[in-house]
């Protein structure tokens, strides 16, 4: 079996991203582009790729689905068991890329991660739908298991010990990581190839970022 997607290409005339219309802050400019996602035809506008560190160095990737942005970082939940939450555990750095294909744009962010505070993950963890909190009970999250029925049974065995609560206490092994970043990058396609790339890096530990334009 072989997969030939030489010929799959499409010309991005969209829009474009120029320094005029650019604010000075990054996160000025994702809420912005953020908002036009949630606006246009994107499936899971807040659904993101997020890569970490694995022990060997390597990189590991999968989708999440962001939470909460602001000028603290990048806010999104999990299992501190799961690989990724181990691997961030121990190499507190992570890159993330979010792809609106409808819009021709891609944000890319880079920069190193916290553990959210235990209220603030338990706040949200008890917001969500009771079916996704006993979802965090049931399932040891990228550990092996026998089978589909072993997840089933968990899952019966939650929803009869929590059938008379509305909301269920969260797992201490459940919660948040905040993406503290130091690169954000703004890629908006563009014809013939030449797209527009902004990049902002964050200056010292500061709140100030310099911007600068990258060849495509």
């Amino acid at each position: 079996m072989a997969i030939d997607a030489g010929d799959l290409r499409v010309d991005y005339q969209i829009d474009e991203l120029l320094e005029s219309n650019s604010p000075d802050n990054p996160f000025e400019l994702f809420e912005r582009w953020f908002a036009d996602a949630q606006q246009s035809d994107c499936p899971e506008p807040n659904a993101m790729v997020v890569a970490t560190i694995t022990e060997a160095g390597t990189p590991a990737a999968r989708v999440v689905l962001l939470k909460q942005a602001s000028k603290e970082g990048f806010l999104f939940y999990t299992n501190y068991d799961s690989r990724k939450g181990q691997e961030l555990a121990a190499r507190p750095y992570a890159a993330t890329v979010f792809n609106w294909l409808e819009l021709q744009r891609q944000v890319r962010i880079e920069g190193h991660v916290v553990r959210a505070a235990p209220e603030v993950s338990t706040a949200y963890f008890q917001s969500r739908p009771k079916k996704s909190q006993i979802g965090a009970w049931v399932s040891p999250q990228s550990q092996e298991i026998p089978d589909r029925a072993f997840l089933e049974n968990r899952q019966q065995e939650v929803e009869a010990a929590y059938a008379n609560d509305a909301v269920l206490p969260r797992p201490e092994n459940w919660g948040g990581f905040l993406l503290v970043p130091t690169l954000i990058e703004f890629w908006q396609g563009r014809s013939s190839r030449l797209h527009d790339r902004l990049a902002y890096r964050r200056v010292a530990a500061g709140n100030n970022w310099e911007r600068v334009r990258l060849a495509p």
